[in-house]
């Protein structure tokens, strides 16, 4: 059990409820707003504890710095080529397993899958 910081909980308020998955920057600025003194490397190391205690995802972007998520459960996430923007895919989570299982002869518990693409909003901008 890791013991209670100020500065946690000021990281977690900022991440709580959020769908942008922002990076650990975009945490740092808001955090800073609140607690003046917190540090880059606290916001840092804090959501990677936050991480390793299954609280949040740590999403490994292929278009620039790692996203955070306060949706700590695996679940499939859309990759705009255009604007680098990271949103969720909801996808029955039993279908993907179904479909890694199919014709696989060992036993599939679990998935985590990437989609990449135009979000909407690039979409939109491109007519």
């Amino acid at each position: 059990m890791i013991k209670y910081s100020k500065q946690r909980e000021a990281i977690i308020k900022c991440l709580s409820d959020r769908k942008d998955h922002p990076t650990a920057e975009t945490i740092y600025n808001e955090a800073k707003e609140i607690m003046p003194n917190i540090s880059l490397g606290t916001v840092y190391r804090n959501l990677n504890q936050l991480a390793s205690m299954n609280k949040i995802l740590i999403v490994k972007t292929p278009y620039g710095p790692d996203r955070y998520d306060p949706n700590p459960n695996q679940h499939p996430h859309f990759f705009c080529t255009e604007c680098s923007k990271v949103l969720d895919i909801d996808v029955d989570k039993e279908k993907l397993i179904s479909l890694g299982q199919d014709g696989f002869k060992g036993e599939v518990n679990g998935c985590i899958s990437s989609y990449y693409g135009i979000c909407p909003t690039c979409l939109m901008n491109n007519k």
